[in-house]
């Protein structure tokens, strides 16, 4: 029963999910990422939220979902 169990949940885990251009969520939109990183580290997010929804805009783009 219980190897039954870990072969269901190993089954479950197929891998990462990869956008539209074939990257993972971490690798896509890079130039945004960048932007909003910078952004956040230097001004702080309550002064970032169109360079942070950008990159939101970008990662729904290659279909992700973002809240």
């Amino acid at each position: 029963s219980f190897r039954i169990m870990a072969a269901e949940t190993t089954t479950a885990a197929a891998g990462p999910v990869l956008g539209k251009s074939g990257k993972k969520i971490c690798c896509s939109c890079p130039t945004t990422k960048q932007a909003r990183d910078l952004c956040v580290v230097t001004n702080g997010e309550d002064k970032c939220k169109e360079v942070i929804e950008a990159h939101k805009a970008c990662l729904r783009s290659e279909g992700f979902t973002v809240k």
